[in-house]
């Protein structure tokens, strides 16, 4: 009898030992994916034109700090609970008295019962000062966020269509408005006004390298306010799911120095340039007679529909069909006798255009710069 609780006790340590491990175990693979994000931060996350992690202006700055402050503070009470559990799970069951080591010990300790109060307290506690502090935090980050607001402002005009951006330069002189489409450019270091609306389904205009998401509504115009204190070129993308080629919804924001923006606005209010070869004159005369006109336009020609983008200087933009295409050849050639193929549910039909005619075409819309 002896030797066969001896047995019995010896297997009872033995799984204890395993018990544990396994809680051990547990542990480590519970901390597999904070370790993995707080290692892979330097050289995937902040990298890209399309990263909140890689903040390119004052607004994109603070939220940032505050995402920060989310993560290291709920990383910290993630570890917290998780080194609490194991300490639980792995904290050997001594049996007091005469109780059997296989029975749960239920008598009541007074000692444990307090201790556990203070530490249930304290987690209260904790919890509550730590939900303040996103609170104020929080607050404080969305009162910055119009800081940045000027009397000396460029206003942007978005709208939204489905899926397409129309963008508006407004200016007090008529003769200086700017329409173009899916790409915008502004001046470094000044502040800019955005007003956004939307004409059929609510989108959500998303630059993550300068500011947070604001829906577009129909009927609705709101109102951002943007400064780029960083020059370069950052994608922006509808966040609302819009229709079936929402992923398809991008744009490109350039931001450059003012003598730069400058010159890129006035080559952009000037009218298309005049064909310079017959085969751009027959391409012309190509667009001219084609469905091209019912939906969109180019100044300096009898082009003047507002259906579809603005295409007087199509050849400029780095990208076709709102960030979907990089803008060459191929790509045009593609978009313009089927984009269904290509953007299935797009506005724009496909065009029974004879091989001749499609290379002058081509070669009239590439000089559209």
């Amino acid at each position: 009898m002896k030797g066969e609780r001896q047995t019995a006790k010896g297997k009872g340590q033995k799984c204890g030992r395993a018990s544990r491990a396994e809680y051990l175990s547990i542990f480590a693979f519970c901390l597999l994916p904070f370790a993995f994000c707080v290692s892979s931060l330097p050289s995937s996350v902040f990298a890209g034109s399309q990263s909140a992690l890689e903040p390119a202006g004052p607004q994109s700055g603070r939220i940032i700090s505050l995402w920060w402050l989310m993560f290291y503070v709920t990383g910290a009470v993630f570890l917290i609970v998780m080194g609490f559990l194991v300490a639980a799970l792995a904290r050997s069951r001594r049996p007091r008295g005469g109780a059997s080591a296989d029975a749960p010990d239920v008598r009541p300790d007074a000692g444990r019962e307090r201790r556990m109060s203070r530490v249930v307290l304290a987690g209260i506690a904790g919890t509550v000062v730590i939900l303040f502090v996103f609170l104020v935090h929080s607050f404080l980050t969305g009162r910055a966020l119009d800081s940045v607001a000027a009397k000396d402002h460029l206003t942007v005009k978005v709208t939204g269509h489905q899926w397409w951006w129309e963008v508006q330069y407004d200016n007090q002189t008529a003769a200086y408005v700017l329409t173009t489409a899916n790409e915008i450019h502004i001046p470094l270091g000044q502040p800019v006004l955005f007003k956004l609306t939307s004409t059929d389904v609510i989108h959500s205009c998303w630059v993550p390298n300068l500011h947070g998401k604001t829906d577009l509504i129909p009927g609705h115009e709101a109102v951002t306010w943007v400064r780029a204190d960083r020059a370069g070129t950052y994608r922006g993308q509808c966040a609302e799911f819009c229709g079936h080629q929402h992923a398809h919804m991008a744009f490109t924001v350039v931001v450059e120095p003012y003598e730069k923006f400058k010159a890129w606005y006035d080559s952009q209010l000037a009218p298309a340039p005049q064909p310079s070869t017959p085969t751009q004159a027959r391409g012309q005369q190509v667009f001219l007679s084609s469905p091209c006109v019912m939906c969109h336009a180019v100044r300096g020609t009898d082009a003047g529909a507002r259906v579809g983008p603005e295409l007087t200087h199509v050849a400029s933009r780095g990208t076709i069909a709102a960030g979907t295409l990089e803008n060459t050849r191929g790509h045009l050639a593609g978009w313009v006798v089927d984009s269904q193929k290509i953007k299935p549910g797009n506005r724009m039909p496909p065009n029974n255009i004879e091989p001749a005619d499609l290379q002058a075409l081509l070669d009239y819309l590439q000089s559209l710069k």
